[in-house]
């Protein structure tokens, strides 16, 4: 199976978008390094994103996150 979203895409046009339940914290997966089956095997797997939270002042921060992180916190928006 092909890794559809190995490209990396600009943060207006993402993969999908991942909201905290309060709305504070959103982040856009720019590009995933392995298809969902992989993903779902490794417990390091890993997604380029950019993200902003009351931490970042309303500008993105780009990098890598933990998807079980995300996935575990957050819900998706798109």
């Amino acid at each position: 199976m092909k890794n559809e979203c190995a490209k990396k895409r600009p943060v207006d046009n993402p993969y999908e978008i991942w909201m905290s339940p309060d709305g504070t914290w959103e982040w856009r997966v720019l590009k995933k390094y392995q298809t969902p089956a992989n993903e779902a095997k490794n417990k390091y797997a890993i997604w380029f994103t950019a993200c902003k939270s009351p931490n970042t002042y309303g500008s993105w921060e780009y990098g890598d996150a933990y998807v079980r992180d995300i996935k575990s916190t957050a819900r998706r928006e798109s």
